[in-house]
């Protein structure tokens, strides 16, 4: 099981997502106070880790969703999601990720 704990920034949205190894399948749990990405959620229950890294195809299921459903397109929530399959299909190791915005207005 791993688990990411995504801070998106501003709007105080902060997801979870636990993936679990089912096989060649990953498992998701994400839960999020965000309505657009509790609908993604929905239909985001299990993927394919090998679909998830690359643009082969339709490409990733959990980018799919994600433009279904959120009208946001910088939200850091789908980077999350597939980090967390990775690390749990053994495609990365677990390391945090980090956007940093310095703004010349402060």
């Amino acid at each position: 099981m791993t688990k990411a704990i995504i801070d998106p920034g501003i709007c105080g949205f902060t997801a979870e997502v636990v993936a679990t190894s089912e096989g060649d399948m990953c498992s998701l749990e994400i839960t999020c106070d965000c309505e657009p990405i509790q609908e993604m959620a929905k239909e985001l229950k299990q993927v394919d880790p090998m679909e998830e890294i690359g643009f082969h195809r339709e490409g990733p299921l959990t980018l799919r969703m994600f433009a279904k459903h959120c009208p946001h397109p910088s939200c850091p929530v789908p980077a999350g999601i597939l980090k967390a399959v990775e690390v749990e299909s053994g495609l990365a190791l677990p390391k945090d990720a980090k956007i940093e915005i310095v703004s010349s207005g402060e």
